[in-house]
């Protein structure tokens, strides 16, 4: 269920699509039906979308192409690099019907190699593109309290900031098209970190026989607090992992990030570590576990 939210009623309504009803996409899209937006959704599974505008109203879409033909903005939350080529520059992709002089706006977390790689076929066909990664998981989604990183040309993002405003509470302008993926890439960086550090806390605290949801109490207003702290530490004490972002979402996101710091000569050594301790997890049948479950493998 999407919980109320204040929609600014005064930014006018667009025509838009959205491409990928995911854990993610289903709620940001309800985001900007309900902000007044005329949407059409897409997903690789028909039923999905028409259970969707069962909810939601708008229209259901059988192609990506289809979706976007007739939208002024046309926003995607898919997968990884293969999926988002696939629902832009495939066969049956929106970037075959988008109209000249429409916006197509990236949420799914790639590379930064390849949102300038769809840059540019967007703009040889007439229309712009901006790469806008979020932060803020599910709950953020549900929500509409997402943090959306952009890359792209400054008019672009300001054009988009109105409709984005749905369901984000910060709209950052970072630079040019793939500085949204690369501020993604530090953001996941600092998480896989914050999350380390609080399953080898909450363990040792527990091994030393500490009453850990005392501990949290005490320490999540002080100079440890985190979101992290206060949205996983309670849930990580009483071994609760069967929602949130998962542990395989994660080794993705940090795989790309291994791969842009060996291209532009940057180290990660504690991030790699982490990524090896998630493939732990992994192989204990916890692929789709929260990636607070790093814990399990220090207990």
């Amino acid at each position: 269920m999407i919980p109320d939210k204040d929609y600014d009623r005064g930014v006018p309504s667009r025509s838009v699509a959205f491409l990928g009803l995911g854990t993610m996409g289903a709620p940001m899209a309800a985001h900007l039906s309900r902000g007044g937006h005329q949407v059409t959704v897409y997903n690789r599974t028909h039923a999905k979308a028409l259970a969707w505008v069962a909810e939601h109203g708008g229209q259901a879409a059988e192609t990506p192409a289809a979706a976007a033909a007739s939208a002024d903005i046309v926003l995607a939350c898919v997968g990884n690099d293969d999926d988002l080529r696939s629902v832009t520059v495939g066969e049956q992709g929106a970037f075959q019907r988008m109209k000249p002089g429409s916006l197509f706006v990236d949420h799914t977390t790639t590379s930064a190699e390849v949102a300038r790689e769809l840059a540019q076929a967007a703009q040889a066909k007439g229309f712009a593109y901006v790469d806008a990664p979020v932060s803020g998981g599910n709950l953020g989604a549900l929500n509409g309290a997402l943090t959306v990183m952009c890359g792209g040309e400054h008019s672009d993002v300001e054009r988009l900031r109105p409709v984005l405003s749905c369901y984000a509470r910060a709209v950052t302008h970072l630079g040019a098209v793939g500085s949204g993926q690369l501020a993604k890439m530090v953001n996941q960086i600092c998480v896989a970190g914050l999350v380390q550090s609080l399953a080898e806390a909450i363990a040792f605290g527990q091994k030393a026989g500490l009453d850990m949801h005392a501990v949290l109490n005490a320490i999540t207003q002080g100079a440890a607090g985190s979101w992290q702290m206060a949205n996983r530490g309670h849930t990580m004490v009483d071994d609760q992992f069967d929602f949130g972002f998962a542990v395989d979402w994660m080794r993705k996101d940090l795989g790309l990030c291994l791969d842009e710091a060996r291209r532009v000569g940057a180290e990660l050594p504690t991030t790699a570590l982490i990524d090896q301790f998630y493939a732990d997890v992994q192989g204990m049948g916890g692929g789709r576990w929260d990636t607070s479950s790093l814990i399990k493998r220090l207990r």
